[in-house]
């Protein structure tokens, strides 16, 4: 019997065999996660400017009259009050002219007197018909010219007084002296700039607008501003004063930036960046992550059907520091891939989560 049955057990462990071969199981490959994100409004999208806190006034002080620096009494970055000095001039040759003019007046006053008393003869004369009329009115008119020569001779003489007095150069109000120009023992012309004084009062903030963009702003243009001593907190403005010429050599374009929040605690020379609003039509911005480029082409990665990957081309705008303005390409319900963008390819499944790692369900939130 076993002779018999060891044929009629072969086909059926073949059999057995090949059933378990065909049931093998293959195997799963693994969804990955990936970070998703819908693209925000366009609201969101501002313009960033560097600048520094100036004063609102900052006049050039100069000498109303040229010479050499004897004395600089002030230095760069010190609080001066009104009417300070702040430097002299060498007095010398202001003292000079002064005496020369004060001799004048002497002289002046002295030719005077002899010419009144000199009129008063000829008229003491000519009542008593001792001599013509025509003497007496040679006399008046020398009389006159003395008058008169005596009265440019003193004019002359306040000026000279008024120039010695511009010898010292005195702070015009209360500030700090923003820069120095001048050092003792340099010669000096009128109306060279000396000092910049930054005046006490209000506080603005000097900023560069790029050429290309310049015809983008006007005058009270409203703004925000941001101080790096306080980067939490944004400070409402205004564009009070843009330059009508480009810097020759940045060929930027300067604009003061006037707060209108009230007291704001900005100091002298401190960093400040100013924002303000994109006036392109941009209708949706993602994550500097989010974008990659391949060939010259900006490309984003946008979940579709089943979590499916879909490589969408896009056309943004500057980037900014920490999203990307995209002007083409995107609609405001697309899921965007906000992470590990260069370890994707068309076509591959993942599984959506948040920036907390939660699954998002994209079919729920359509």
């Amino acid at each position: 019997m076993l002779r018999y049955a060891l044929p009629l057990a072969l086909p059926v462990s073949l059999a057995f065999l090949l059933s378990a071969c065909g049931h093998e199981e293959v195997p799963q490959v693994s969804v990955r996660p990936a970070m998703v994100v819908q693209p925000q409004p366009s609201a969101q999208a501002m313009e960033s400017y560097p600048g520094e806190v100036r004063a609102r006034y900052e006049p050039e002080l100069a000498f109303r009259i040229g010479g050499k620096v004897s004395r600089r009494l002030v230095e760069e970055g010190q609080r001066v009050k009104a009417d300070q000095p702040l430097a002299e001039l060498d007095p010398q040759d202001v003292r000079l002219q002064l005496e020369a003019t004060r001799a004048q007046v002497a002289a002046a006053e002295a030719n005077l007197s002899l010419v009144r008393a000199e009129r008063d003869r000829y008229k003491t004369l000519m009542d008593r018909q001792m001599v013509s009329k025509s003497a007496y009115d040679n006399s008046e008119n020398l009389y006159r010219s003395g008058e008169a020569r005596l009265k440019q001779i003193k004019a002359e003489f306040s000026v000279s007084t008024n120039q010695a007095s511009y010898a010292v150069l005195r702070a015009p109000q209360d500030g700090v002296v923003a820069k120095r120009s001048v050092e003792v023992g340099q010669v000096v012309a009128a109306g060279q700039t000396v000092f910049t004084l930054a005046t006490d009062g209000e506080r603005e903030v000097l900023i560069s607008l790029p050429e290309q963009n310049f015809g983008r702003f006007k005058v009270d243009q409203p703004v925000s501003v941001e101080l790096w001593t306080q980067p939490d907190q944004r400070f409402t403005g205004r564009i009070r004063e843009l330059s009508p010429a480009a810097d020759p050599k940045s060929r930027t374009f300067a604009a003061r930036i006037a707060f209108t929040a009230g007291k704001v605690p900005a100091e002298l020379g401190q960093s400040a960046r100013v924002f303000i609003q994109s006036a392109a039509v941009v209708s949706l911005s993602v994550p500097l992550s989010a974008v990659t480029a391949e060939n010259g082409a900006t490309y984003v990665w946008v979940v579709g059907a089943n979590n499916t990957l879909k490589k969408v081309p896009v056309r943004v705008g500057a980037f900014g520091e920490n999203s990307v303005p995209v002007l083409e390409g995107l609609s405001a319900s697309d899921w965007v891939v906000a992470a590990g963008v260069h370890v994707l390819h068309d076509g591959q499944q993942v599984r959506p989560v948040d920036r907390s790692n939660r699954v998002v369900d994209l079919a729920e939130k359509e």
